[in-house]
């Protein structure tokens, strides 16, 4: 019997409630910054920052996209962003093409003479059972 084995399993233990440990991380931070907002500066900026806060803390704990956190994408995002590029193009070398002008044949012979020039091709046996068994495996 063959049995299939999953792949890709990523879990995250739930440290605190229903929050993984980064979770409580950012919504932790956030309520600590909010609180010493509430002393410092006034009451309208404080409900703005905090709410720009809780926003941002939510969306950094919560939102995947792709299967990816915020905090990962935006992080690669920054890496790409900052890190140097370099571009390399390569000319690829191709044998010249000559091209003969074709003169004009009565039917009959262009049609044997077609029939001369390209012989019965025999393609090779198909590749879809290797291509299946390297998704399968997720071989390159």
């Amino acid at each position: 019997m063959r049995f299939v084995v999953p792949q890709f399993i990523e879990h995250e233990a739930k440290i605190i409630g229903p929050l993984t440990f980064k979770q409580f991380i950012y919504i932790g931070s956030a309520g600590a910054v909010c609180f010493v907002l509430y002393f410092i500066v006034p009451f309208y900026v404080f409900i703005l920052a905090c709410f720009v806060l809780g926003i941002m803390a939510v969306a950094l704990a919560f939102i995947r996209i792709g299967g990816r956190t915020l905090p990962a994408i935006l992080g690669n995002f920054l890496r790409f962003s900052l890190t140097p590029k370099m571009y390399i193009w390569r000319k690829k070398e191709q044998a010249a093409t000559v091209f003969k002008k074709e003169e004009k044949m009565p039917k009959k012979k262009v049609k044997e003479e077609e029939e001369e020039e390209l012989p019965l091709k025999i393609s090779e046996k198909s590749h879809l059972k290797k291509l299946s068994t390297q998704i399968e495996i997720q071989t390159k």
